[in-house]
């Protein structure tokens, strides 16, 4: 039986040597090529692949195939982050597509293909489906002419450039900063440490080595995959410690103390920032996950919000339409549309060191400066691992969920616009949504203090264990 394939909330993904085979890799190709050449006959694709398993030697096979359909495929000379990918398409006059081979935060045995448009941007779904009603049950054959066209590029001296000029290099080597980076064996691995060195940041580099299992680490920049970079800043009496994920789009990080700085803070800081020491406006748009604390500090800074579903196409999507200063997810994934409209994990990582540089504080206190204004609130995630059975029926299930109560908590209303979202006094919050890339529930809660997010937590584990 022919295997499916589908394009999920960023990609298609499966576990490499299951359904993540040379053949299906081929099979997506022929149809992304397909559908490209149809749009731009003769156009340049860029082809990106991170660290993991042979994902050069997949990203070369896709190539090939690409060229079959007339366009003209250029393969990184070396693996890139995701963002690199997507800032080269996006300033290559030639260039109308990319694909990426990679699994972003996905664990080790995963890999995936991401599709690209013209301006670097996430694929949007109305682009995938046409891509997924082209795909044929065999892999087209590879004949000689096909494989050599297929070209290769270097696609990282441009863009760390673009990197380092983007940012305040004097404001960051006045700061006499020393931080750790931790790429978790991912496509960032040497590149973000050593643009931090050449801005005259002292970086000492953890998991910075070639390791397709990535160690046994899951390359998500959140507890408990960054305690050891949490452990090293602490332990070394360092400034900082940025974390990128697989693919280096997602972003997390620790103060002085070890303190884990998530996601919807570093978003919260980079909107500040962005307005009050770049002066800067726009539209902010987050996912239907990310803190009440972004909406906060919009509203104090007079920026409209648009709240999306989960996953960055849809934030693309708005970035498209114009008048956006940034967008975010709670995953990590920020981007910056004068930069590329794509999640950015270096570019983040450098934009925290010029705001400590240029309000001479550290992590910890830009948060509680911006604590001052908005107001504290505390975040937590599960993860509930099910098997595909168990949970495509609570995703069945999910649409008919309504409590009353919630941790004792009066359920004011709920948006199903992805998964059910739950919203309780006090800007607290439940969400129960099944995942796009993996068989996973994934239970997020927001609350004023930590003891109420357990027990939200809690009480969305029980309801998608009544559910199923």
């Amino acid at each position: 039986m022919t295997a499916s394939i589908h394009f999920g909330t960023d990609g298609w993904r499966d576990v490499i040597g299951d359904r993540f085979t040379y053949e299906n890799v081929r099979r997506a190709a022929d149809a992304a090529g397909r559908i490209i050449a149809a749009d731009s006959p003769g156009g340049v694709v860029l082809v990106g692949y991170d660290t993991r398993f042979e994902a050069g030697s997949f990203a070369r096979a896709a190539a090939e195939v690409l060229a079959l359909h007339g366009l003209v495929p250029r393969v990184s000379a070396t693996y890139v982050p995701t963002p690199a990918l997507c800032w080269s398409v996006a300033h290559d006059p030639a260039a109308v597509a990319g694909v990426m081979l990679t699994a972003s935060h996905n664990p080790a045995p995963y890999l995936g293909l991401k599709l690209r448009m013209s301006d670097g941007g996430a694929s949007p779904a109305s682009f995938t489906a046409r891509v997924e009603s082209e795909l044929r049950d065999e892999a087209p054959e590879v004949p000689a002419a096909a494989a050599a066209a297929v070209q290769t590029a270097d696609l990282m001296t441009p863009y760390l450039a673009a990197l380092r000029d983007f940012v305040d290099a004097d404001a960051i080597a006045a700061a006499g900063l020393r931080v750790v980076v931790d790429p978790l064996f991912g496509a960032g691995q040497g590149y973000l440490a050593d643009t931090l060195r050449s801005l005259g940041v002292e970086v000492t580099e953890l998991h910075g080595d070639l390791n397709p299992g990535f160690g046994g680490l899951h390359p998500e920049p959140i507890p408990p995959h960054i305690d050891a970079a949490r452990a090293y800043v602490r332990e070394h009496a360092l400034d900082a410690a940025f974390i990128t994920d697989g693919d280096a789009d997602r972003i997390g990080a620790a103060d002085r103390s070890g303190a884990f700085v998530n996601p919807h803070r570093i978003l919260a800081l980079v909107v500040r920032h962005l307005v009050e020491d770049r002066s800067l406006r726009g539209r902010v748009v987050k996912t239907l996950s990310t803190s009440v604390l972004v909406d906060r500090i919009a509203g104090h800074l007079g920026l409209d919000v648009v709240t999306t579903p989960v996953g960055f196409k849809w934030i693309y999507e708005e970035m498209v339409k114009g008048d956006v200063l940034v967008g975010g997810e709670e995953s990590g994934g920020i981007g910056i549309p004068g930069h590329v409209r794509e999640r950015d994990g270096l570019l983040m990582a450098l934009l925290l060191a010029e705001m400590m540089g240029q309000r001479g504080m550290g992590l910890a206190e830009l948060v509680q400066d911006l604590f001052a204004v908005t107001g504290e609130m505390e975040y937590g995630r599960a993860d509930l691992r099910l098997n595909p059975e168990t949970s495509a029926a609570f995703a069945a299930a999910m649409p008919s969920l309504a409590p009353e109560t919630i941790a004792g908590l009066g359920v004011r209303d709920i948006i199903r616009t992805d998964g059910a979202k739950f919203l309780l006094p006090d800007d607290a919050w439940l969400l129960l949504r099944s995942s796009g890339t993996e068989p996973l529930v994934r239970v997020y809660a927001e609350a004023p203090n930590a003891g109420m997010v357990d027990e939200l937590l809690a009480e969305g584990r029980a309801l998608v264990t009544a559910a199923r």
